[in-house]
């Protein structure tokens, strides 16, 4: 790789093999030469938009070849993309908008309602019609490594989202660095399984783009269905698969489904975005041993740009389950541990962990002073990124990840600070106060439960939790909402002064009865089926696997219901019938046997 920007080495593959598929998407192959020349031509209709060095552009598409199209337009035109997920709420993409200050967003038109009424110009990817044999030069060279590359938004502890700024030369050399290790090439067939709105996505599409590679996107039904998703991988080929430890255990439990071992042609499953209980590992390990495919555990931030470490996980690791390795740094990264007057510790002791090096990204998008606070400047000119990440130091030099030294917390991958949902439910009159906590349902399914006290004047409680609901529906993304509502009375506090969550979260796991917060069984069953599936609404009698619910799926929703309400319900009393109102019924029963 000899450019300085990560579209320039693109450029530089398809010119070397312009033939050689760059993207499979449902329906649509896409070759290098091909993606080069329209990422050219919107790059040009950018330009003549005023689009260069450090400016911010919206890309908001669904998953296809046209993402990536728009995504290496922006870059080849100078300028930076910001990922808006047209999924997302009204609310929070006017905040995206608003707090980027982007003025033109490339878009696709299948998601044009997501920006009706934006002020932001529109420049849309799929109405671009090149004349028949029209050739598109490469626009001219603005950018620099020192330039933008992208701003992803991540979940803020002043209650509203930060974007994060992130130069092409923090991106390259996560690649020139850690090639010993994974040695990309052009017979790599690379998923994009995640949001282009979480970094893990910079990994996927770049470990393919960068090296001649074949990019698969994964369409987003079946990156929830662990089924489909397994047919996927075998239908292309893939070889190299990133996940969260979340998303790879639902894969385990369907491949383990089969009579016996796949034929993956997998060489490397790469792991992060969460905690890496290597427990959870031991039935894909002796299924298909450590050694092919590779499974490598990778610690990051998205400040730090997506990976900082690296650690081969073995067979023998099994027999420290309570540890959770991440290995040694990227080479041109270094570690902290220091305590909490910013002294190193010793070896052997937990402290929170600092990164330094070439992988830090520049800081927030209008907010120096958060800035300077996350990356701060030790007196020799060493400048540090404050994680809130607890590590430690074990014999031998590498290291093994502990917790979050705050209340942040990562649900499907994602970072979420509580108190921006906190502050969501807050501006409902009705609340008085609350909290949002975590609870751990095993097996990395941790999801997030929120404890209101009622206003004086709230009215019935009962309506309050749905209107919650539908306000967090309404501004937060899917991985930010709260599984579950509970009206207490108070918020417990420790002798410290803070919010007690822990005895909020022990007093939700008594079981509830039909009566618990004046909330009926269909309401909750609504709201758990909701959550599972990724819907704003499941219709009382609407059949769920019409609605997108795989087996596994069911399974999840039929747990959750019976951690709620604390009862055995098993699935088999949904065969005639598989909607919410036939599980509401059987909780109703169950409740009043």
């Amino acid at each position: 790789m000899t450019g300085q920007c990560l579209h320039q080495i693109f450029a530089e593959r398809a010119r070397a093999a312009p033939g050689r598929i760059a993207v499979s998407a449902p329906a649509e192959d896409v070759s290098y030469g091909e993606l080069d020349d329209r990422a050219n031509r919107l790059a040009l209709r950018l330009r003549a938009m005023g689009v260069g060095p450090d400016v911010l552009v919206g890309l908001c598409a669904d998953r296809g070849v046209e993402m990536i199209v728009g995504l290496l337009g922006i870059l080849k035109a100078g300028g930076a993309y910001v990922p808006i997920d047209p999924a997302y709420p009204a609310k929070r993409i006017d905040h995206l908008l608003k707090d980027s200050g982007v003025t033109t967003v490339v878009a696709v038109s299948r998601v044009s309602e997501a920006l009706d009424g934006r002020p932001a110009g529109i420049l849309w990817i799929d109405r671009d019609d090149p004349a028949p044999g029209e050739e598109v030069a490469s626009p001219p060279e603005q950018a620099t490594d020192r330039d933008l590359a992208y701003v992803i938004y991540t979940s803020g502890s002043t209650g509203s989202p930060k974007g994060v700024l992130v130069e092409h030369r923090n991106a390259v050399r996560l690649f020139t660095r850690t090639r010993p290790w994974f040695r990309f090439d052009e017979d790599d067939v690379v998923t994009l399984f995640h949001s282009v709105s979480f970094d893990f996505s910079v990994w996927e599409i770049w470990s393919a783009l960068l090296h001649g590679g074949r990019l698969v996107v994964v369409p987003a039904p079946v990156a929830r269905s662990p089924e489909e998703f397994r047919e996927l991988l075998l239908a292309e080929g893939v070889t190299v698969l990133s996940q969260t430890p979340s998303a790879f255990r639902h894969l385990v439990a369907a491949d383990a489904r089969r009579p016996g071992p796949s034929p993956f042609r997998l060489r490397r499953v790469v792991f992060g975005g969460e905690r890496l209980d290597v427990e959870t590992l031991r039935p894909w390990i002796a299924r298909y041993g450590d050694e092919k495919p590779e499974l490598v555990n990778m610690y990051g931030i998205t400040e730090t740009t997506v990976h900082v470490t690296y650690r081969r996980i073995l067979q023998d690791d099994l027999g420290r389950p309570e540890r959770s390795p991440i290995g040694v740094p990227i080479p041109d990264l270094g570690l902290h541990l220091l305590d909490a007057e910013g002294r190193p510790v010793p070896g052997g002791v937990a402290a929170e962990l600092y990164v330094s090096g070439a992988g830090l990204a520049r800081g927030y998008l209008g907010r120096p002073r958060l800035t300077a606070e996350r990356f701060a400047v030790r007196g020799d000119g060493t400048r540090l990124y404050r994680t809130g990440d607890l590590a430690v130091r074990l014999p031998g030099g590498e290291y093994a990840y502990i917790g979050r030294a705050d209340d942040q917390i990562k649900v499907r991958g994602f970072r979420v600070e509580p108190r921006e949902i906190e502050m969501c439910l807050l501006g409902d009159p009705a609340v008085g106060d609350a909290v949002v906590a975590p609870r751990d349902y095993g097996e990395g399914d941790v999801r997030l439960l929120a404890f209101v006290v009622p206003a004086g004047d709230a009215g019935p409680e009962a309506d309050l939790i749905p209107r919650l609901a539908a306000r967090a529906a309404g501004e937060l993304p899917a991985h930010a909402r709260p599984s579950t509502y509970h009206i207490v009375p108070e918020i417990p506090m420790t002798p410290q002064g803070k919010a007690d969550r822990g005895a909020l979260v022990d007093q939700a796991k008594r079981p509830a009865t039909d009566s618990d917060n004046g909330v009926p069984p269909l309401r909750v069953v609504q709201a758990i089926a909701a959550d599972v599936l990724e819907r704003d609404v499941v219709p009382p009698k609407a059949d769920l696997f019409d609605l997108g619910a795989t087996s596994l799926a069911l399974t999840r929703i039929i747990a959750q219901v019976n951690q709620y309400y604390g009862l055995a319900l098993t699935g088999r009393e949904l065969e005639e019938e598989a909607s919410v109102e036939c599980l509401a019924s059987c909780v109703g029963r169950g409740l009043n046997a």
